[in-house]
């Protein structure tokens, strides 16, 4: 039996925003706990043709993937418990069905162009 996928992480900030600026390095240590998954933080403003498609409201904004699957798209508490949480989650397959907000074409784009940054 195949392991499953490595995750795809990607924190979206701003560097405008303080709360991001100080919640860098904790999601940079995280990163650093799990090297078989993929990490990258990215800077909205820096990546708006790319991210154009996703409504960043909050800081800071967390997507998930695993393959082609989008496992979670929202904000998140800026806490490395939470974060942890998160990934043991979707590990084990637990986080509730992301909402979808583009479609298949838009999501496999945006993926191809965030992980290109990692």
């Amino acid at each position: 039996m195949s392991s499953p996928a490595p995750l795809f992480v990607a924190c979206l900030c701003a560097r405008w925003c303080q709360l991001c600026n100080s919640y860098r390095a904790t999601f940079e240590a995280v990163a650093a706990r799990h090297p078989a998954h993929r990490f990258v933080y990215v800077d909205i403003e820096d990546e708006a043709d790319l991210v154009h498609a996703i409504d960043v409201e909050n800081f800071p904004t967390l997507l998930i993937a695993q393959g082609d699957a989008l496992r979670f798209l929202g904000v998140l508490t800026p806490q490395p418990e939470t974060l942890e949480r998160m990934l043991r989650a979707a590990e084990a397959g637990n986080l509730p069905p992301a909402a979808r907000p583009m479609d298949d074409d838009e999501l496999a784009e945006l993926l191809a162009g965030l992980r290109a940054l990692a």
